[in-house]
């Protein structure tokens, strides 16, 4: 299957059109969509534009991808960002995406509204990289019971939300039918028809629920998602601050990252707090539309942080020179959504390894064109070896001036 696919499908792009034919519209709408206008989900993808190479000559020696990040190594500075609703994608869903980013020696990050439970995927990836992400969570007596079920199921790390006070407006859904939390419509059911394939995944396998909500592993249908939704639809995060994230992580002896941060001052406040890491993201352009792209606040980020934390950027990543581009810009790693949530609708778990290794040869290529044999070479050189159109311009009419 791996082989078939590499013959075939040779970008994400080629892969996110085989995963459009796959799914209903409603569906596939669901992967692709963000909120309002979509200004922030266009503008995630355009500024890696705004990004040129200035490559260097040399030897490239010992050529590597090896990297670290939160004190431990990974085969490549990218991780696998949580994602709710998975198994509507493909019935095998966040089991089959973990096994993907076990195999290619990745972190996957496990939504609080995943599909399977947080036991399920740590029984089914032995040796895997395990991160929880979940939001705030302001009752002590919840959020210890949260915090002792994701230790004892063998998650490293946890990644707090901090960008759902709010659900985003996200029009393509209610066009299509689709509420919070997500829900099969009856244009649902007439698109499946249309694609026998996904159909039949869905409707033989365990219907969809969210058994992360309950307090402990749940042995049947899940009862706890309405409340869980009505607390986010009804604002009941409106008051969570930093004495809230301050808990979790006296609470939390594994490492602990903020998800969701675009401001400089964030980033430093939680560095202040012993935050371990900062995953500078816009919710993939799904939560406040017309908010700053990742990539466009990265550099100011990773000046204000000083080394102090360690920064994830994920937004608008489609190839291997994007990730070489935010690690040229002081990222320490990337992460990615959408591109794997293509992989798996396209071809299960194959769908999903594609993806993972087109990264990898993407950012060997790019990163041997450029003149640089490792991913600390890529960090301690690279703001000399990427330009930005505006300084280029700046530059060009300075020049006419003299």
């Amino acid at each position: 299957m791996t082989e078939r696919l590499s013959r075939q499908l040779h970008s994400v792009e080629d892969v996110r059109k085989r995963a459009e034919r796959r799914l209903p519209r409603s569906i596939f709408d669901y992967i692709e969509g963000g909120s309002e206008d979509e200004v922030s989900l266009r503008r995630n993808r355009a500024c890696f534009d705004d990004w040129a190479f200035v490559p260097k000559w040399g030897a490239i020696k010992n050529f590597s991808l090896d990297s670290t990040l939160l004190g431990a190594p990974v085969a490549m500075p990218l991780t696998l960002s949580p994602t709710g609703g998975t198994r509507l994608f493909h019935s095998g869903g966040e089991i089959s995406v973990a096994r993907a980013a076990r195999d290619a020696g990745l972190p996957y990050g496990l939504a609080h509204l995943s599909t399977t439970t947080m036991e399920k995927v740590s029984a089914a990836t032995p040796g895997l990289r395990r991160w929880f992400n979940l939001e705030p969570i302001t009752d002590k007596r919840e959020l210890q019971a949260v915090l002792e079920r994701v230790k004892n199921a063998g998650y490293e790390a946890i990644m707090v939300n901090v960008d759902v006070r709010a659900i985003g407006h996200r029009e393509r859904d209610y066009r299509n039918g689709f509420t919070a939390p997500p829900s099969i419509k009856p244009k649902t059911v007439l698109e499946g028809a249309l694609h026998p394939r996904w159909a039949l995944g869905f409707l033989t396998h365990e219907a969809i629920a969210f058994p992360n909500l309950d307090e402990h592993e749940p042995a049947g249908p899940l009862a706890s998602s309405p409340d869980m939704w009505r607390t986010l639809l009804d604002g009941a995060y409106e008051a969570t601050d930093w004495d809230d994230l301050a808990e979790i992580r006296a609470r939390w002896q594994g490492r602990m990252i903020i998800k969701g941060c675009v401001n400089p001052a964030d980033v430093v406040r939680a560095a202040s707090l012993g935050i371990d890491a900062v995953q500078v993201s816009n919710h993939g352009g799904r939560q406040l539309d017309h908010m700053a792209s990742p990539l466009d606040v990265l550099p100011e980020i990773v000046q204000a942080a000083a080394g102090r934390i360690e920064i994830i950027i994920d937004g608008g990543i489609r190839r291997g020179s994007d990730v070489v581009k935010a690690l040229a810009l002081g990222a320490d790693a990337c992460a990615i959504g959408r591109p794997y949530l293509y992989g798996l609708a396209a071809a299960n778990q194959a769908g999903v390894a594609h993806i993972l290794s087109l990264f990898a040869a993407e950012m060997k290529r790019t990163m041997m064109l450029l003149g640089v044999s490792s991913i600390d070479e890529l960090r301690t050189e690279g703001k000399s070896l990427i330009r930005h159109r505006a300084s280029h311009h700046t530059t060009t009419e300075k020049s006419n001036q003299r």
